[in-house]
């Protein structure tokens, strides 16, 4: 099914018998069920763009790619930073905007400018009964009612169908220049944490492969003085990149690089940055962290699902994004807390009474 129209899409809901699983580029979502293919690529091109007011409404199918490069000819972009997981996740095609809302996907520059969903100004979908929901807007403003537009950010095409959205977007900042430390991976952290607890608004804070990464971007002059201070600060022995060389490493950090290639299951943990060493220490593997360790990408041999989600118990959650043999049959999300499970079927038996959206 590739519908290409709204109304289309929504007699295609109304009329199916049995799930369906909505898919745009499939490039980054998770295994959530199975059922017949909605391709949403069908819904394409740029509603409206408005470069002075920041604003970009565009229709679910339309291509990432098609969107940045739109952007990139005004000196714009998604301020979120989008992974390019395909890579990592061994997946061809072509991600869609859509995708990437209904994914939540957010990249380095969250710890600055916030995820996708606070980019998300306003969405319309096509909910479980083929109805067509409009929440939100064009413009920054108070949400009465129902925060739709958070709601579906994230929402994986279980709630509903993205068939557009509207976008607040960011111009591209004059300078950048990357802090880069070589570091242990406990002084490395440490650092992170010391950067982002300081005034100097950094963009980016990440550790691999034996060195601490800490971003700055804005104007050149501010830039540079930010730059200073840290290094005072952080004392050591801090080396900077700029321009085209820094946005090289950070494009590696926010696409998972190091991990690209390697055998076992892929990872993706949300921490307390405290507990993000000892627990990686424990399990072992090989570890990306960003956001100071707020998010972290391991590379485990299969099997240990059950050590992992129990080592994040309490302070965290983990994701599989792919798994390897041993780890057959096991959910790609937690397990919800039962008052999380239970507002989570409350919504889906509202939005989709149906259950045509495979789970």
């Amino acid at each position: 099914m590739r519908p290409e129209t709204e109304p289309e899409l929504s007699d295609l809901i109304r009329g199916a018998m049995s799930p369906v699983v909505v898919r745009g580029g499939g490039t980054r979502g998770v295994a959530l069920g199975a059922g017949d293919v909605l391709d949403t690529t069908g819904l394409r091109g740029v509603t409206l763009y408005e470069p002075g007011a920041l604003t970009l409404v565009v229709r679910a199918g339309t291509g990432l790619a098609e969107v940045q490069a739109l952007l990139a000819g005004e000196r714009q972009r998604l301020s979120f930073e989008v992974p390019d997981l395909r890579a990592i996740l061994g997946r061809p095609g072509e991600s869609t905007i859509g995708g990437v809302v209904a994914a939540n996907a957010s990249g380095p520059r969250r710890v600055q400018s916030g995820a996708c969903r606070d980019s998300l100004l306003g969405v319309r979908f096509v909910d479980g009964a083929g109805t067509v929901v409009k929440n939100g807007g064009r413009v920054m403003k108070n949400v009465t009612g129902y925060d739709l537009v958070k709601l579906m950010a994230g929402s994986h095409g279980r709630l509903g169908v993205l068939t557009e959205v509207s976008l607040r977007v960011q111009a591209v900042p004059e300078a950048e220049t990357t802090l880069v430390g070589p570091r242990n991976a406990e002084a490395g952290l440490a650092a992170l944490r010391g950067a982002l607890g300081s005034p100097f608004d950094i963009s980016g804070a990440a550790y691999a492969q034996g060195q601490a990464l800490i971003r700055v971007e804005g104007m050149a002059g501010s830039v540079a003085y930010r730059v200073g201070e840290l290094r005072a600060r952080l004392g050591g022995d801090w080396g900077t990149v700029s321009g085209a060389e820094s946005a090289a490493l950070w494009a590696g950090v926010r696409d998972v690089a190091p991990l690209q290639g390697r055998a076992g299951s892929i990872w993706r943990l949300v921490l307390k940055q405290t507990e993000a060493l000892g627990l990686v220490q424990r399990l072992g593997g090989e570890a990306v962290y960003d956001w100071g360790g707020g998010l972290v990408w391991l590379a485990l041999p299969g099997g240990q699902a059950e050590a992992v989600r129990a080592a994040v118990a309490g302070f965290g959650h983990a994701t599989l994004m792919r798994p390897s043999p041993g780890d057959e049959g096991v959910s790609a999300l937690p397990p919800d807390a039962p008052a999380v499970a239970a507002l989570s079927l409350a919504l889906r038996q509202t939005f989709d009474p149906r259950q045509i959206f495979a789970a």
